[in-house]
This record gives C-alpha cells, sequence and structure tokens, in this order.
C-alpha cells in the first residue's frame, strides 16, 4: 500500500494521508477471475443415473435387564424373583452372548445392605457384561 504525506510543493503545509486501494483492487479481480473459472470446473460431473432404494433403517437397539434388590436382599430379574445367585449368574452369562448386548440397570432398595447390591454387581461382571448402571430417584424440586 502506498501513502502520500504532505503537500506537492515541498512546503510545510498541510499534512494529507490517503490509502492507495489500487493494488487491493487489482488483487480482489484476479481473485475473482480465478473463481470464476474454476467454478463451472467443479460443478459438472459425469452425467450418471443412480438407482432407487428405499431407506429402512435397522433398529439395533438392544433390551435393557432391569434387577431389582429389596431390603431384604432378594433379588428380582424384570419382576420375577430370582432364587439364587447361581440361577442369577446363569441368566447373566446367556444374555451376554447377545449382539449387541443388553444394558443390565439396578434398582437397589436405599435400605439394603450393600452386600446384596455388591454380589449382583460382582456377578454380571463374572458374566462379562459390559454395560452396568443403577436406577436412582432424582431428588424433588427445591431439596438440596
Amino acid at each position: 500500500m502506498a501513502m502520500t504525506v504532505g503537500a506537492d510543493s515541498g512546503g510545510e503545509e498541510e499534512v494529507t494521508s490517503a490509502i492507495n486501494t489500487t493494488p487491493l483492487v487489482d488483487v480482489m479481480l484476479v481473485l475473482l477471475i480465478i473463481f470464476l473459472i474454476t467454478i463451472p470446473v467443479v460443478t459438472h460431473t459425469v452425467p450418471v443415473k443412480l438407482p432407487d432404494d428405499r431407506n429402512q433403517p435397522t433398529v439395533t437397539k438392544p433390551r435393557n435387564i432391569n434387577i431389582s434388590i429389596n431390603k431384604d436382599g432378594d433379588v428380582y430379574w424384570n419382576e420375577q424373583l430370582v432364587p439364587d445367585n447361581q440361577t442369577l449368574l446363569k441368566k447373566l452369562e446367556a444374555i451376554a452372548v447377545e449382539k449387541p448386548q443388553p444394558e443390565v440397570l439396578i434398582r437397589g432398595d436405599r435400605d439394603a445392605r450393600y452386600e446384596y447390591i455388591g454380589r449382583v454387581v460382582f456377578d454380571a461382571q463374572r458374566a462379562s457384561i459390559f454395560k452396568i448402571g443403577f436406577i436412582t430417584q432424582p431428588q424433588p424440586r427445591g431439596a438440596g
């Protein structure tokens, strides 16, 4: 960019400064010409008739397994009583091989001993269950 300072007569009169925008305009015109030349090349493609197809989404959502534990330590598999830990382990091993693997959600009673819930978590780990979650009661608004 160029700038003129001072008067042409060489005297110390008024200082004027003006930016020379000619080189900027030249660069912009060159860029505009380049874009005008390259855009038609980019937008042209080989004419091809594509086949028609219907999109049908595949549903691969796994089901969830709800395991409930009451305060006495009784374990329920989707609301059905599980008699012992061996039966629970066998059921967990059966669902562990499913593709995709279901998520095990544990609902433990607040008054249940941690030992009861820990046994269920341990059995799920032994059966190679990857997703284990806990269901809790949200706090009422204004509490906390």
